[in-house]
């Protein structure tokens, strides 16, 4: 009988943080990797896998630099194989851009380290699920093979399937049957056991391979190294194979490999293989950990917040308008941002040191997209005079959107801009007149002039001054800016000879903040000046009315709060909600993995006590606030399976606000959390009954049912994540980070996870998960105490979401205009609007605009389940080329009057490089 032969890669799953901290456990990997490479270059047998992410060699490379050579001649031999990755992210908490950018980092890194040791295979071996794209963006890369573990349905039988993404393209998959990465770990704990392990991991193996082919075992665990004698245990092994084998007893032969070497000799067609399409989430044949994308939502909030700045504003607009090189700290806000989008990073399912590092890395991501942004506004902010303001347009179409500015005056105000177009304003609050009002001796005077820093004080700069003997007045007025030169020395000299109490008197010029209404090109900039007056109300004013109970209106929809502060909703079209906006408290005794409700659950989604205010009556904004006085239970009673009877009160208050011009309601929802073991959402009744969600995340909208597929042991909860939108029932919800959802009460209704707050990393003993998906540490911090405000916008619609701009519209909630005050002198002439880049087409979203070797970079996607031709239009745009998604050059396009216009297949993504 002929052996069975399994291929054995050996590696180590590297988790960079997890249940402790990344340097604690990069001192472990600096020792095991210390180890390996002694082994690998005394015995030219080994064979090691580091686990599909350079970002290990880096950090060990950091600590022994001396190392290079040794690391680098294993790659090159082909025998140490890195890559593809940056880091091994998770799939549904950082933006599809992100996803391209690790798998180019990571694909850039490990070449240069060595083409040989290079792994070109899309392993994700430990991530919570899989997002739908994933195969046209591995495709994209040239990469011809997946290979996942979790979130494979049960139709899959085969050791392969043909993975196939929205827009048709598939890729081979390898299924990691029989424990997942770990399917033969431990292997050759016990030398005397080697071939009854052997044989039971065939046995596991085989019935997903019958035709009798190599079988994949992976000899490897969660930060493991390989057993020092492996090269000699695998040859013994093999010596008693054959010796069985020629007295026909059979047996199962071991052979060494790389996953790399594994993939080299595997087909890459995906003919005759099972079609599985769309996302990979389901239950059934391990633990996927639905509840991470709840666990610590302030992570998420941040994480959402930092890809945007260096997405979206830092990135378009320094290749558009900075005439200087912002690469380096683009490349650093970007290192960053795949650092944290790892799978034990941003989910938060870690102890409470690695979420204070992770939220850090994040916040440095936002500062440094934050200071690049800041730089291309500044250097066009200086054409601008300083009584005006520059209005930058992140999006990619030509819009009208509100900002808000501090402007001189304290009577009516209107917009001007260089066209001499007048624009509405609406006052929102009057800026502090007086600064200072102080009695101090003659003597300390000189201590108050020492506040006076060249021309600033009090954050301000002197317009004027006056020193008057006879009233013993010192007199200082300021302002944003100033003109006029000033010497605080001349100041001094005047009170020369003071005598007595003085008063001190610091005054600021009047100014005020008023949101306005302007007009913006498409990734573009324009500059506007305040100057007394009115205009004439902008269309689709907002009406704040009282009467009949409070109301907003637009012309475009009709917001009414009702007394208990829920919310109806009804656009033009006719579609409507009503009572949108309950806010539902629940148990939740799980950990940072997985929800648990309590045994004996009873939720409270009724307020002890409301209150409504106005706080914006129009044009442009128009606004109530809500105030409910929220009794919660203060914690879980885990030994009686429920929730404490003692309570805490929690004010919570929801902003209701409409815009002039915006066809959806904004909601921001704010709260002190001072409760445990909980979960808040948020319920939005649907106008009609809905069996199924449609999600927008990682270039796709993902439709789902309203129950996820489960079977193997862990409950599969039907809470799924969404990242821009998520629409259901004729209704969308618009976030601002990637937010859990359930469609629950049989699709009627829609909610929305504000917070889910938990005091265990994991728990042994979980009612809705068998098994423990880490260690029982406590994490005090996921209990995520404080101030959480949430902001959401809704929008009612009548037909399918494709068809009711809800792209479009989470567009603009997403990516407010930026407005700063220009710095050019106050006579400087006000200057033009001009345009960048323009991207029309139905559907068609903007995902990267950057500057590349000297040309412009664009990435688009058609999300939409129609084709769709979309016209990229750029100032002095002469030539385009199509690229794959690492920049490799195809295709030329043909370019007519400073336009491109290029046919899209639903669903598809579109890299094109740019000349001007």
């Amino acid at each position: 009988m002929a052996a069975d032969e399994l291929v054995i890669v050996p590696h180590t799953h590297w988790d960079r943080e997890w249940y402790l901290p990344f340097q604690q456990f990069r001192l472990q990997l600096v020792g095991l990797l210390d180890e390996l490479l002694d082994r690998m270059e005394g015995d030219p047998r080994q064979r090691f896998t580091l686990d599909g992410q350079a970002v290990a060699v880096d950090d060990y490379l950091e600590v022994r630099p001396e190392q290079r050579k040794r690391l680098t001649a294993l790659v090159r031999a082909g025998r140490l194989a890195v890559g593809p990755w940056q880091i091994l992210l998770d799939e549904f908490l950082c933006s599809g851009e992100n996803i391209v950018r690790n798998l180019e980092r990571g694909l850039h890194r490990a070449a240069g380290l060595g083409e040989a040791g290079t792994m070109r295979v899309g392993y994700l071996p430990d991530m919570f699920g899989h997002c739908a794209q994933m195969p046209q963006i591995l495709r994209g890369a040239g990469l011809a093979h997946a290979c996942v573990w979790r979130g494979v349905p049960a139709r899959v039988d085969a050791h392969a399937f043909a993975w196939v993404a929205p827009d048709g393209t598939a890729v081979r998959t390898e299924y990691l049957a029989g424990g997942g990465y770990g399917s033969a770990a431990g292997l050759f704990d016990d030398p005397d056991r080697v071939a009854e392990r052997a044989a039971d991991v065939a046995a596991k193996l085989r019935p997903w391979r019958p035709d009798g082919s190599p079988m994949l075992a992976m000899y490897g665990s969660d930060h493991t190294a390989p057993a020092a004698d492996l090269a000699d245990l695998l040859e013994r092994h093999n010596a008693a194979v054959d010796k069985s084998e020629a007295g026909n007893g059979g047996g199962v032969r071991l052979r060494l490999a790389t996953l790399a070497e594994y993939f080299a000799a595997q087909p890459t067609t995906t003919e005759g293989l099972r079609p599985v399409h769309g996302e990979l989430r389901s239950h059934a044949r391990a633990n996927i950990l639905p509840g991470v994308f709840s666990a610590r939502i302030g992570l998420k909030q941040a994480m959402a917040r930092a890809e945007r700045t260096v997405e979206r504003y830092a990135e378009p607009l320094a290749a558009l308008w900075f005439d200087g090189d912002a690469r380096r700290f683009l490349d650093m806000a970007w290192q960053r941002l795949i650092e944290v989008s790892c799978h034990d990073s941003v989910t938060g399912c870690g102890c409470d040191e690695t979420a204070q590092q992770v939220a850090a890395r994040m916040a440095e991501a936002e500062q440094l997209g934050r200071a690049v942004r800041d730089m291309t506004a500044r250097g066009l902010a200086a054409a601008v005079p300083h009584t005006a303001h520059l209005v930058l347009n992140p999006t990619p179409e030509p819009r009208t959107g509100l900002v808000e500015l501090d402007v001189a005056g304290e009577g009516p105000v209107r917009l001007r801009d260089a066209e001499g177009r007048t624009l509405p304003t609406q006052r929102l609050a009057a800026g502090p007149t007086l600064l200072a009002d102080d009695t101090v001796p003659a003597e300390r005077l000189p201590l108050v002039l020492a506040r006076v820093h060249g021309s600033e004080l009090y954050g301000r700069e002197i317009t004027g001054w006056r020193a008057d003997h006879a009233r013993r007045l010192l007199h200082f007025t300021v302002d944003r800016r100033g003109e006029r030169p000033f010497d605080v020395a001349g100041v001094r000299r005047a009170l020369a000879g003071a005598e007595g109490e003085w008063r001190v008197r610091i005054e600021a010029e009047p100014r005020q903040t008023v949101a306005a209404l302007v007009p913006v090109p498409a990734l573009g900039r324009t500059a506007v000046r305040a100057e007394p007056g009115r205009a004439a109300g902008p269309e689709h004013a907002v009406r704040a009315t009282g009467r009949g109970g409070p109301c907003l209106a637009n012309g475009l929809l009709t917001v009414r709060v009702a007394e208990d502060g829920t919310i109806s909703a009804q656009g033009a079209d006719g579609a409507a909600l009503t009572g949108a906006g309950r806010i539902v408290d629940g148990g939740d005794l799980g950990d940072t993995y997985n929800y648990a409700p309590p045994a004996h659950e009873e939720p409270v989604d009724r307020p002890a006590e409301v209150h409504i205010r106005q706080a914006a009556e129009g044009p442009l904004i128009g606004a109530w606030e809500v105030e409910r006085r929220c009794v919660w239970p203060v914690a879980g009673d885990f030994t009686g399976d429920a929730r404490s009877a003692r309570t805490v009160e929690v004010p919570v208050t929801t902003r209701v606000e409409l815009r002039a011009g915006e066809p959806f309601v904004r909601l921001t929802v704010s709260f002190d959390n001072r409760a445990d073991d909980h979960r808040v959402r948020l319920h939005v009744p649907l106008p009609r009954r809905a069996r199924v969600s449609c999600a927008e995340g990682q270039f796709a909208v993902v439709e789902r049912g309203v129950r996820a597929e489960g079977g193997f042991g862990e409950e599969p909860v039907p809470t799924f994540p969404a990242s821009a939108f998520v629409a259901a029932g004729g209704a969308a919800v618009l976030l601002e980070h990637p937010t859990e959802y359930e469609l629950v009460d049989e699709g009627a209704e829609l909610a929305l996870t504000l917070l889910r707050a938990t005091g265990r990393m994991s728990r042994n003993r979980h009612v809705w998960r068998d098994e423990p998906a880490g260690g029982e540490f406590a994490t005090p911090q996921a209990q995520c105490h404080g101030r959480r405000t949430v902001s959401f916008g809704l929008l009612p619609h009548a037909g399918p979401w494709h068809g009711a701009g809800v792209h479009r519209a989470a567009e603009l909630f997403r990516h407010p205009l930026l407005a700063l005050p220009g710095t050019a002198p106050a006579g400087a002439r006000l200057p033009g609007a001009a345009e960048g880049l323009r991207l029309t087409g139905d559907g068609v979203v903007l995902s990267a605009v950057r500057e590349r070797e000297g040309g412009l970079e664009v990435r688009i996607v058609a999300q939409t389940p129609q084709p769709v031709t979309a016209v990229l239009s750029l100032p002095g745009l002469r030539a385009a080329r199509r690229t794959d998604l690492l920049g490799r050059p195809g295709e030329e396009s043909a370019v007519e009057g400073a336009r491109l216009r290029v046919a899209l297949r639903p669903w598809e993504i579109a890299t094109f490089r740019l000349e001007r």
